[in-house]
């Protein structure tokens, strides 16, 4: 029972043996048992969650049974596939590397985003950068509306309000991106055999950030239950490499460096952590506020933004529906 008078970070704490060991042999209860699967497919960025995901796999089936997916392209950042292979090369599994930028191409993502750009940017060009973010909720008592943010080859920045019709047929198109992605992880898991593990973290399952039938897509999760702090103590036992593990969690999705607490998250990740756990737990605004040095009013907009996108993401968790059950199968 969590204690509602008073609330600090170490109320995250885990016992990181006795959690490694947890997963695994879930890992290999469920690979054997109900998916029958003789190994794991990660898709690795580079980032937390991924390199913390390659490394609960290579533990709990051998690095001879997982392969590490790379899957950058045009738009990834510089050090994407530095990071990538650094992770790969510590848990010494087997690499695949797949640039997606022309099947992107073919699929025209890039000219559909840039005609996107374009609706509010005429002057956007294939030879710029750009990225789309959103005021922080804790501090925005308005709307929160979405902005585009684009740099031209001189490095001149403008940023414009982005219409409802601009922003989705740029979200759309992004969308392209995880779900190539996602292709390419079951078309290696099906030749091998083997499964695909998704990479999300308890934020992000919790809050719909991610793509469905995109990076939503996988057979397993094996960190979705964990809070991303949670993550980073995972990821000092399991030796992932320092420099992954004090990396900035970012999207790697635009063509501009985005932080994901710009996207999507109201707060970074260990305030967004405890403000999570705290709602989870029913521990009060003020208490909350106290440990974060901000206001109770500030702490409850984003109690409230998270209900929100618990309540608007959650079609990204359902199943496809059916109009009429087929009783003979059973989910």
């Amino acid at each position: 029972m969590a204690n509602t008078d008073v609330l600090t970070m170490d109320i995250l704490d885990l016992d990181a043996p006795r959690e490694v060991d947890q997963i695994c042999a879930q890992l290999r209860e469920l690979l054997s048992k109900q998916l029958k699967r003789r190994g794991l497919v990660v898709a690795v960025s580079g980032g937390i969650d991924s390199s913390v995901t390659l490394a609960l796999a290579t533990r709990a089936v051998g690095a001879e049974r997982v392969i590490a997916l790379m899957m950058p392209e045009k738009h990834s950042a510089e050090e994407t596939l530095h990071f990538s292979n650094l992770i790969a090369d510590t848990c010494k599994v087997a690499k695949v590397h797949e640039d997606i930028s022309e099947i992107l191409k073919a699929l025209g993502f890039y000219r559909r985003y840039d005609d996107a750009v374009r609706l509010v940017i005429p002057e956007y060009t294939e030879n710029w950068k750009s990225k789309i973010v959103t005021p922080n909720v804790v501090d925005n008592t308005g709307f929160s509306l979405f902005s585009i943010v684009a740099q031209d080859p001189e490095g001149n920045e403008v940023k414009k309000r982005l219409p409802l019709k601009a922003y989705l047929e740029i979200v759309a198109a992004t969308n392209f991106k995880q779900r190539v992605r996602k292709t390419l992880e079951y078309y290696h898991a099906d030749r091998l055999n083997f499964a695909v593990a998704g990479t999300p973290n308890r934020l992000e399952y919790d809050q719909g950030f991610f793509v469905k039938l995109g990076d939503g897509a996988a057979d397993v999760k094996p960190i979705a239950h964990l809070y991303k702090s949670q993550v980073y103590q995972l990821a000092a036992h399991l030796g992932v490499p320092e420099e992954i593990r004090k990396r900035p969690p970012t999207t790697d999705t635009y063509s501009l460096a985005q932080g994901q607490d710009e996207f999507y998250f109201s707060l970074p990740y260990d305030k967004l952590d405890l403000c999570l756990y705290a709602k989870n737990n029913g521990i009060d605004t003020h208490v909350v506020a106290e440990a974060l040095g901000l206001t109770a009013e500030q702490i409850q907009r984003v109690f409230d933004d998270i209900d929100t996108k618990r309540a608007t993401t959650r079609y990204l968790h359902l199943p496809p529906l059916l109009v009429s059950p087929v009783t003979e199968i059973k989910i």
